[in-house]
């Protein structure tokens, strides 16, 4: 068996910091979403229903490689009433 001469440090630092940082919104912006549905008590077949979409999409949202637009986490923030990013301006 062969073993690996590159550490993963050396593997993380291959990637693109914006690729990073892109990584690390979306899986913020799906663990937000599982916490606000937990905090509401709803599985994903009842959030998918009262907000007019499958299921299957909402598992693809909470597996943190969806690209939400802008109006997508809009319409998440008023259906829970929570923002589910927030934005700091200066």
């Amino acid at each position: 068996m062969r073993t690996a001469k590159i550490s993963l440090y050396d593997l993380f630092e291959d990637i693109p910091k914006e690729k990073r940082e892109e990584t690390r919104l979306s899986f913020a912006i799906s663990n937000r979403l599982d916490e606000l549905m937990r905090e509401k008590g709803l599985s994903k077949k009842q959030f998918a229903d009262a907000i007019g979409h499958r299921p299957s999409e909402i598992t693809r949202w909470l597996s943190g490689e969806h690209n939400f637009t802008i109006a997508t986490l809009a319409m998440l923030s008023t259906f829970f009433g929570h923002p589910i990013i927030t934005v700091n301006s200066r």
